[in-house]
C-alpha cells in the first residue's frame, strides 16, 4: 500500500508540552500543530496552495456540512475530498455532532442517533455513529472523528455524566464501524464537561477501546480560559502518551500557548479565518482591528516581522481602505495573515520544545502580547 502507517511519535518534551510528528497515508504533521478550518471543502478566502504556503500541513472539514452540501456520496464519486478541494495532504473531518446541536433543527436526540432537520432547507436526516463513519470514509477522511455529543455551557454534573456515558457508547459504535485502513486514523472524544472524575471516566472508556487518537471535546463553549485550563490538566494525564491529543475548536494565540503547555498537540479554530473577514488580525503585540480610522494613513505594514503577502505588500492604510470598503481583497489578505501567524507561533513553540526553551518562549508571548499594538503614526 502507498502512504506511510497511521503512527505517532514523541521527538522532544519540555514538562507536559511534546513536540511530535504524526505519520499518516497522506503525509506527516509535525505537532503541536494548528488545522485550518475548511468546513464546507473550502478554507474560507484562500486557495489550497495558500493555505499550505502559510505552514499548514493537515486541515479540517465537517461531516455535517459536507453531507448536506454536496453530499459525502457525490464527493466519493468525484475521488474524495482531497482530489474535490485539491488539497493533497492530510485532512481532518468533525464528526458533526456539534454542529447538529448548535445549527440543526428540531434536534431528538435518542439512543440510535441524533435526528434533526436541515439549517439549509429543512430536509430531514439521523445521524447515527455508524452513518458519521460511513460519511467520513466517503469523504476518504484521514482522520476520523466518533459521533459525540458535545455537551453545552452551563452544564451539570448529572447531565454531563449522562452525556459523557452516552458518547463512550456511541464511541464504541463508532469504533466498530470504522474500516481500518492503511495510514488512517480514528479518534475518541474525552467528554465531561468542566468535573475532573466525569473526564477521567470518559478518558478511560476510550482508552480501552484504543483509538489512533484521543480528542478534548466540550471546551471553549463558555466555560472561560481558567476552567478550560484546569480541565486540561485534569484530563491530559489520562490519555495516552503515544497518541495525539486534540482540543477541538481552540482558540485565541494564548489558549494554544496555554494548551501546549498543558500536553495538547493539534487543534483547529474558525476564528484566525472569521477574523480575517471581519477585519481583525492577529500579531506579535496582539489583536489589530483593521477598521479602526487610526489606520487610514499607516503607511507602516500591520506586522513587519510577518512573510506574509499582507505584510509584505501593503501598509495598513491600504488594508484599512479594503476592510472598510468591503473589498474581498480585504479578506483574503488578513485571513492569509492570520493563518500564517498561527502556522508560526506553533512553528515556535515546536522549536522551543525542541530546544527546552518553552517557559521561556511562553514568557516571551505573554510580555509580546501584552505590549499592544503599535502607536498610531
Amino acid at each position: 500500500m502507498s502512504g506511510s502507517p497511521f503512527r505517532f511519535e514523541v521527538l522532544n518534551t519540555a514538562g507536559a508540552a511534546r513536540r511530535g510528528r504524526l505519520h499518516t497515508a497522506h503525509g506527516t504533521v509535525d505537532t503541536p500543530a494548528f488545522m485550518p478550518v475548511g468546513t464546507a471543502a473550502t478554507v474560507k478566502a484562500m486557495l489550497p496552495g495558500s493555505v499550505r504556503q502559510t505552514g499548514a500541513e493537515i486541515i479540517l472539514g465537517n461531516t455535517y456540512h459536507l453531507m448536506l452540501r454536496p453530499g459525502a456520496e457525490r464527493v466519493a464519486r468525484l475521488g474524495g475530498l482531497r482530489r474535490f478541494m485539491n488539497w493533497p495532504g492530510p485532512i481532518l473531518t468533525d464528526s458533526g455532532g456539534y454542529q447538529v446541536m448548535s445549527l440543526a433543527q428540531l434536534r431528538v436526540l435518542k439512543e440510535e442517533g441524533v435526528a434533526f432537520q436541515s439549517h439549509l432547507d429543512g430536509s430531514r436526516h439521523l445521524l447515527t455513529p455508524e452513518r458519521a463513519i460511513e460519511i467520513q470514509h466517503l469523504l476518504d477522511a484521514t482522520i476520523t472523528m466518533v459521533l459525540d455529543e458535545c455537551t453545552p455551557w452551563p452544564c451539570d454534573e448529572v447531565t454531563a455524566a449522562k452525556s459523557a456515558v452516552l458518547s463512550a457508547r456511541w464511541a464504541a459504535r463508532s469504533k466498530a464501524a470504522f474500516k481500518e485502513r492503511h495510514g488512517y486514523g480514528l479518534f475518541g472524544i474525552v467528554q465531561g464537561s468542566v468535573y475532573p472524575a466525569l473526564r477521567s471516566q470518559s478518558a478511560a472508556a476510550l482508552k480501552a477501546l484504543e483509538f489512533d487518537g484521543y480528542a478534548i471535546g466540550g471546551l471553549a463553549v463558555g466555560e472561560g480560559q481558567h476552567m478550560m485550563f484546569a480541565t486540561l490538566e485534569a484530563t491530559v494525564p489520562h490519555l495516552p502518551a503515544d497518541r495525539p491529543r486534540y482540543l477541538m475548536g481552540v482558540g485565541k494565540p494564548d489558549d494554544l500557548v496555554g494548551a501546549v503547555l498543558r500536553g495538547v498537540d493539534m487543534f483547529d479554530c474558525v476564528l484566525p479565518t472569521r477574523s480575517g473577514r471581519t477585519g481583525q488580525a492577529f500579531t506579535r503585540r496582539g489583536s489589530v482591528n483593521l477598521r479602526n480610522a487610526r489606520h487610514a494613513d499607516d503607511p507602516r505594514p500591520l506586522d513587519p516581522s510577518c512573510t506574509c503577502p499582507a505584510c509584505r505588500d501593503y501598509g495598513r492604510a491600504y488594508l484599512h481602505h479594503l476592510v472598510k470598503s468591503g473589498e474581498i481583497l480585504g479578506a483574503m489578505l488578513l485571513t492569509w495573515h492570520n493563518l500564517t501567524y498561527y502556522q508560526s507561533l506553533m512553528s515556535t513553540l515546536r522549536a522551543a520544545i525542541a530546544e527546552d526553551r518553552l517557559a521561556d518562549a511562553a514568557a516571551a508571548f505573554a510580555a509580546e502580547q501584552a505590549m499592544g499594538d503599535l502607536d498610531p503614526v
